[in-house]
This record gives C-alpha cells, structure tokens and sequence, in this order.
C-alpha cells in the first residue's frame, strides 16, 4: 500500500478515517522534510549561543532562566522525558494512542519545532510497524502541552517504557530490537518538542468527532423507529416548518426522519386518531438532534485547525527567530471537548425519553403495544430494567458534562499559573460517547420489540432494513431473559454502523 505523506496542512477528519480504517503506512512529504531540516539548521546554530534560548540551551518551565551547558544538552532532553513521565489511571485505548503518534507526526511536520528529521522517522516507524506506546490517561494540565501523556508516548523511542507490538506487550528495548531501530539520542530541544504539544487532547478529540458522526444519524434512525412504533406524528418534520427556522442541523434532521418514513404504513393507519400532539422527545427531535449537529460542525473547525497547527513552544521560523508563545495551551480544545460532552449528553437524555414513552404501551387503543413491552407482565418485568440502565446512564452523563475548561490549578511554582484542564475534558468526552451509545441501543431494543405489535402494518423502508438487520441478532422477546447479551449485541450494532447501513441502502443517504 502507498505511504500517505504527511505535510503538516492537510489532514483532515474525513482523511484519518480513512486512514485509520486502511492502516496505511505513513511517509513524510517532500516539503515537510525541507521545512523540518530548516529550522533544525537554527536549532544547531544557536545551541552553541552564548545567548540563552528556551528549550534549546537552558532549562524548562520555573527552570527557563538557567543556562545548560553544551556538554549537557542530551542529557538534559532524556531528562525532561524522564521526569514528565509521572501519568497514572488507565491505559490509553490502543485507537487513540494510534492517533496520537500520528498527529504528533504532523505537528512536527508543519516545520516549526527544530526537531530532526531522524526523529519524525522513528515515530513514522513505530505508527508503521503497530508499535504503540502504553500511555496512561491522567497527569496532564492541557496546558504546557500534554506533558505526561506525550512522554510516556515518546519514553519507547529512548528505548524505556512500554510497547503493544501489534497487539503484544512487551518493554520498549525488546520493541526496538524487533522492528529493528536503536534507541533514540534527543538532541537540543527535541525532548521540547516531543512532550510540548496537544496531541493527547486532539487524538481523543478526533476519536470521539469520528463516533459522535456515527452517533448523529444513527440518534436521527432511532427516534424514527420510536416514531413509528409510537404512531407518532410525522408532522413536525414537515420541511416548511424547519424552513421557518433554518438552523441547518435541524433542516437535515427533519429530512432524514422523513426520508426513513417513507413507505410507512403504520403513521397513515392513525391519521384520523384523537392523539393531538406527540411528546417533547418525538416532536422536538429536529431541534434538539439538530442543535447536536450544529456543535458537531464548530468542534469539527477547531479541531482540523488545531491537529494541523505548531502547538509546541519555542517555535523556529525561517528567517532564524526562535519565539516562545502559548500555542500549546489546550483552551481551544478544551471548550470544544465540553461543548460535545453537553451535546452528545443530550442525545442520550431525549432518547431516554423516548424509551420511558414506549413503556407506557399504546396510548391509542386500536392497537395494542402491551405496557413495558410484553403481554405477561406481573410474572415478566419486560423492558422496565433496560430503562433503568438508560436513565443511570443518562444521569451520569450530567455528572460528565460538567465542563472540566472552567477549572485551573497553578503548576511549576507560578509560572504555569493557568491551565485548561483539555485532558479532563477529553477524558469524560468518551465516557459520554460510550453512554450514548448504550442508550440509543437501548433505545433500539424498546424500539424493535414495540414494532413487532404492530404487524402486519409496515414501518419505513429505512426503518424496517434497520429492523431486519437488527433482528438478525436481537430477536423478539416473548419473556424476561438475560438482557444484558441483548443490550450489548445491539450495542454492537449501533457501534459498527451496520443498523445505519441497512437503513441507507434502503432509503438513501442521510444528512
């Protein structure tokens, strides 16, 4: 398989995912390698200054003032790795890890860091080669980069640390022997520029967006299978009233309800019911799954500007200047990773909303969707303890999107003296796309066992395809059984796209 080049400029969200789906190897571009070997040529002039330059002959953080000698500079670099390896909790996921040597791999390659091009290579090999750091998940401020989590990331390349060679754990001295590199001399502010950086935030960021798209038309499918099994109304999704207030998620959601029921012959069999209006949480769909979208689009901006962005101080420009700034502080990222958790938070409440309706059973009375789901209640619990899940869950959404970018803690004695918490953020981001998740795949189950009461009448193409490939591993519950093999097989459906598969090839794309 062709190596993509990495340039620095041009991933994209559309582009890692194929990426990552492929597993194509990378390389780095043409002019990458020019502008790296640049500002490198600086760095190699001025570590012999006798003018101190941060991160290149002097100390780092409260320690910026003090004055390394030339003899000392490695030494200096391998201990800055050392000493910021301090991260606790768990294992970063082997995905996000993935993404993280990547787009470490491009943020160097924009070719402002002045690190070498040997280096760039060793991370090239390890992404190539399977070669994952173990990373831990706490320990970073999000602010002077992502300190402990990038050194952990970086620690293998120095032949310390951990690995999982594809797949297998093992010590990164091992690791290195295998795939056949030496372990690594840092030279003048390549430590610097390995651990400055905001590529713990920004792989998660990226990780999650990719779910949370998934999540969006998948949420628009769900409440379309609620609909029908609720006999709701359709009306609300008439595409005059969203042109009355043209925000583009909602307009794009009303489209995809309608297009998934098309062909229903189960809304036109109450059109003359005495039913008025529907609940919040099938009426309001539009609005609320469209209000998801329109975070989803301004994340989506900060993000493919950010992994395409120099985020590690001092930067090295072309006409010689080393400048320190602030491009690795995580406010950014930060604000964006809570402004999702709230968002895709409220995915999972309305459409824990949607599974405590169908509960109730048919509220028409013509036919008969029996109440909790299942005729022989009393001896069967039915679908009541699903909910309870989803409510639990729902509940410890809120907890998850309280936003973790409005706290800060001073570090290194003042001069880090506010941070952006952006790892906290990013960290419950993922635990909220995993509740989601499980809730709309709650929703599914509640969804699919109502429908089946109405037959012979017929939901949507869209929906029924979704039905039929979701039937095919969940089936039809005359009694109480083991739900939880239940929940988690439709969990793995809603995770792999197929229910949204299924429902495209019958009905058309979706927004």
């Amino acid at each position: 398989m062709r190596p993509y080049p990495i340039d620095g400029k041009s991933l994209t969200l559309s582009r890692l995912r194929g990426l990552l789906a492929s597993r194509r190897p990378l390389t780095l571009a043409a002019l990458a390698k020019r502008r790296m070997k640049a500002s490198r040529a600086t760095v190699e002039r001025l570590h012999h200054d006798s003018v101190p330059h941060y991160g290149i002959n002097t100390g780092f953080g409260i320690l910026a003032h003090q004055r390394v000698p030339t003899a000392d500079i490695e030494q200096l670099q391998e201990n800055l790795i050392l000493s910021h390896a301090v991260g606790v909790g768990d294992e970063v996921p082997a995905e996000i890890v993935r993404l993280m040597l990547l787009l470490k791999v491009n943020g160097l390659a924009v070719g402002l860091s002045g690190v070498t091009l040997q280096l760039v290579e060793h991370l090239i090999r390890f992404y190539n080669e399977d070669a994952l750091p173990v990373v831990y998940t706490k320990g970073s401020l999000g602010a002077s980069g992502d300190l402990a989590p990038l050194a952990h990331l970086v620690l293998p390349l120095l032949g310390l640390g951990e690995v999982h060679l594809k797949g297998k754990r093992m010590s990164a001295a091992t690791a290195l022997k295998r795939i056949g590199l030496p372990p690594l001399k840092l030279r003048s502010k390549e430590g610097l520029g390995l651990i400055n950086g905001t590529q713990f935030m920004s792989a998660y960021a990226v990780h999650c967006l990719l779910r949370i798209e998934n999540l969006c038309s998948t949420a628009d499918l769900a409440a379309a299978t609620t609909l029908e099994a609720a006999r709701g109304s359709a009306a609300p999704f008439d595409a005059r009233i969203q042109l009355a207030r043209p925000h583009h998620g909602q307009r794009d959601v009303a489209h995809n309800i309608r297009q998934l029921l098309r062909g229903s012959t189960i809304l036109p069999s109450h059109a003359h019911c005495p039913k008025v209006q529907d609940p919040y949480s099938l009426r309001c769909v539009p609005q609320v799954h469209g209000a998801v979208r329109l975070a989803l689009v301004h994340a989506r901006q900060v993000v493919e500007t950010e992994i395409n962005s120099a985020t590690d101080n001092p930067l090295v420009f072309e006409n010689g200047d080393v400048i320190s700034g602030g491009n690795f502080h995580g406010e950014p990222l930060a604000f964006v990773l809570d402004y999702l958790a709230i968002a895709t938070a409220e995915i999972a409440s309305i459409s824990e909303r949607r599974i405590y309706m169908l509960l109730h059973g048919d509220t028409i009375g013509d036919l008969k969707v029996p109440k909790l789901l299942m005729r022989d209640t009393g001896l069967n619990s039915g679908f009541m303890i699903p909910q309870y899940t989803a409510a639990a869950l729902v509940s410890e959404n809120k907890i998850f999107a309280h936003p973790a970018s409005v706290d800060s803690i001073p570090s290194s004695l003042g001069q880090e003296d506010h941070v952006s918490m952006g790892s906290i953020s990013a960290t419950k981001l993922i635990e909220v796309v995993k509740n989601t998740e499980t809730v709309l795949a709650i929703e599914f189950m509640c969804g699919a066992q109502a429908l089946e009461f109405h037959r012979p009448l017929r939901s949507g193409r869209g929906i029924e395809a979704a039905f039929s490939e979701f039937r095919r591993a969940v089936p039809f519950a005359q009694a109480d059984r083991l739900f939880h093999t239940d929940v988690q097989a439709a969990l793995a459906l809603v995770r792999s796209g197929k229910l949204l598969s299924a429902a495209t090839r019958a009905a058309g794309k979706l927004r």
